[in-house]
């Protein structure tokens, strides 16, 4: 499709529904999206994801274990002047209006008018996945606007523009992969869907080579990191694969992409790819998209991981079905509202906006399974959901403990939780009761070490009899910590008082060692 065929497109499809100008549309949809997150993230509680991330952004680097430094660094940025969930999730809030907002400028690139402006925002906007992405901190919120803002720049490469795009579209996926390391995936699709396609002329150019090395060059920083590191998110990811993340078949994976798009929002991404693959100009696009699934599949990638693709889809969906509705009209008005309509449905079951028990109430009318895509048993919340419950009590209970020990073991007592998240919050939530840092073998926390605490006290949560009967001198059960709306593993976890660990913390620590 060259510039002129697009530009005559839009003149074709001035503002439907009203004398509002074709260029106000992203800045509405995108503007009614942020507001809808603003009110509606910050409630229940920090996740136990952002909690981590805080801490980790505490302790600036070019990397950890788990992920690289951009996403740490904006959590902790937000909580400089105190706790705040409201600018915490302001964030993503905006990812999430800049996401729709992106959406709306591939409409244009693609030759779509107002109509397909909206219906590409719906999707974008009430994809459950989506807002989930758009509703707390994490690195897909990142992710989201990202990949379809460099589909966009190699579009307008591909569409005849200036070729200087390539940069911008090098630069967009140097910073995503600061992000997300999954935008490799996405890169190497997007650039293999465009060699088996004409458009590949578009990259015979020192442009599209210097792009390549703005990528590699903002992405080094971290691959360095994890070098000298020995690479840990790749053992991280192999340790997932083969026990803690949920494997799906070819056949289960491409189902589970309905439930995460919405089956009815799901129709407009699938009239998005048969349209790409009709019109020869974009056709790379929907080579892009059918190849980055079937590497996810191959890789065992999370079904949540090329979900940052959709929004390009939906941009092409709503061009789609733009077209298919020309000579019916009348259509387009019944096809929104359809769409607003089962989108809003599942709205409650990825934004935090109902009170906790009218959720559960919500989600068994509707049938609404409690979702995870890792082994754990859930009980009424989904995974999401059940981890922004109970870390300020987590922390009280851990800091009555602590205040209980005498003055000498207090001051030499060590901290040591299971899991980055039980460790974020008692640091995050302990600054108030005067905890000291915790310890845990688990990812980013593993490499901080004992931080010079040698066993000699220790409180445990949660605790083991049998592990500190192996493990300590002495050692007695001084609390439960009950959390119903949590994890389930982590209701009536015990907290344990340990005295004189063998051998020493230090000889110990190598064996704490979870990169999971």
């Amino acid at each position: 499709m060259s510039a002129g065929i697009a530009e005559g497109a839009l003149v074709r499809h001035a503002v439907y529904y009203s004398p509002m100008k074709r260029e106000q549309v992203p800045w509405l949809l995108a503007g009614i999206t942020l507001v809808i997150h603003a009110i509606g993230n910050p409630h229940y509680g920090f996740f136990r994801d952002e909690l981590y991330f805080i801490i980790c952004g505490r302790h600036p680097a070019w990397g950890y274990v788990d992920q690289p430094p951009l996403t740490p660094l904006l959590a902790a940025g937000t909580q400089l002047f105190g706790h705040s969930l409201f600018l915490l999730r302001l964030v993503p809030a905006i990812c999430a209006a800049a996401t729709v907002y992106i959406t709306c400028l591939l409409v244009i690139e693609m030759g779509g008018g107002s109509f397909a402006m909206i219906l590409g925002s719906i999707g974008s906007a009430l994809a459950p996945v989506l807002i989930a992405f758009g509703s707390k901190q994490g690195p897909d919120m990142l992710e989201m606007p990202l990949w379809p803002l460099a589909a966009l720049f190699v579009l307008r490469v591909t569409n005849g523009r200036d070729v200087h795009w390539w940069l911008a579209a090098g630069l967009t996926i140097g910073i995503a992969f600061q992000s997300k390391y999954s935008v490799v995936f996405f890169a190497v699709a997007l650039l293999a869907g465009l060699l088996i396609s004409p458009q590949r002329a578009a990259m015979a150019n020192k442009w599209f080579w210097a792009a390549c090395g703005i990528a590699i060059l903002i992405a080094l920083p971290n691959v360095l990191w994890q070098a000298h590191y020995g690479f840990p998110m790749v053992e991280l990811l192999r340790n997932g694969q083969q026990g803690k993340n949920i494997v799906l078949s070819p056949v289960q994976y491409i189902f589970s992409q309905f439930d995460l798009l919405n089956p009815v929002l799901a129709l407009i991404a699938i009239a998005g790819v048969v349209w790409l693959i009709r019109e020869r100009a974009l056709r790379w696009l929907a080579y892009g998209y059918l190849l980055l699934i079937a590497m996810m599949i191959a890789t065992h990638g999370k079904h949540y991981y090329p979900a940052s693709i959709y929004p390009i889809l939906f941009a092409a969906g709503g061009c789609a079905l733009e077209a298919w509705c020309a000579r019916v009209r009348i259509l387009r008005p019944v096809i929104a509202a359809v769409v607003l309509l089962f989108g809003l449905v599942s709205v409650p079951a990825v934004l935090p906006i109902l009170p906790t028990n009218q959720y559960i109430a919500y989600a068994r009318t509707l049938h609404i399974g409690a979702s995870t895509s890792e082994h754990h048993k859930m009980r009424s919340l989904p995974q999401d959901y059940a981890d922004m419950h109970g870390w300020p009590e987590m922390a009280a209970a851990v800091a009555a403990v602590y205040q209980k020990l005498p003055p000498a073991d207090r001051a030499r007592a060590a901290i040591i939780a299971d899991n980055y998240g039980e460790a974020a919050a008692i640091d995050f939530f302990g600054e108030q009761h005067g905890l000291p840092p915790a310890l845990s073998g688990h990812n980013q926390y593993f490499l901080w070490g004992p931080r010079g605490y040698d066993g000699s006290v220790v409180i445990k949560i949660p605790g083991n009899a049998a592990d500190m009967h192996k493990y300590c001198a002495r050692s007695f059960q001084a609390a439960v910590f009950s959390n119903p709306l949590g994890m389930a593993y982590e209701d009536n976890a015990p907290i344990f008082v340990c005295y004189g660990v063998h051998p020493p913390l230090q000889q110990l620590w190598p064996l704490l060692k979870d990169y999971n």
